[in-house]
């Protein structure tokens, strides 16, 4: 996973600056079909029934050389009433609806949101990792 600007400028600030950082009161998974980029640039899905997802992570663990959280809950997507497209990427968010892009990642295996279909990530799947100058994350979605 991808840091976005908003997440590396706050961590710069506050530990460099002396500038503080409000954390959010909830982080949300949202879903695109093509690549965000740390500026927040991408297409998000729309329409179709679908809602960004909130997620909340563990307490950070040290894990072969890094210092990970992963999602503690499934994250389920409402039931597709419409075709979402082929979702490549993902996003975490400080709110569901604008707010500001916290990370991002792709799905290791692209998945096609039709009608009927509905997306998840199951607990522990979203790895978010720090090592060094080093932030990765990673995540695969199923759909039922």
């Amino acid at each position: 996973m991808n840091a976005g600007r908003w997440l590396a400028e706050s961590l710069l600030n506050h530990f460099f600056r002396n500038s503080a950082v409000v954390p959010p009161p909830q982080c949300f998974v949202r879903l695109f079909i093509s690549n965000p980029t740390a500026e927040d640039i991408g297409t998000e899905v729309q329409g179709g029934n679908y809602t960004p997802q909130p997620v909340t992570f563990s307490a950070p663990v040290a894990v072969d050389g890094f210092i990970q959280i992963t999602n503690t809950t499934e994250i389920r997507f409402p039931v597709a009433t419409a075709d979402w497209g082929n979702v490549s990427d993902f996003t975490i968010h400080t709110a569901a609806e604008d707010g500001n892009m916290i990370a991002f990642a792709a799905v290791p295996v692209p998945k096609l949101i039709e009608n009927g279909d509905e997306a998840k990530f199951i607990a522990g799947s979203i790895i978010v990792r720090v090592a060094g100058d080093n932030i990765t994350a990673s995540g695969d979605m199923i759909i039922n």
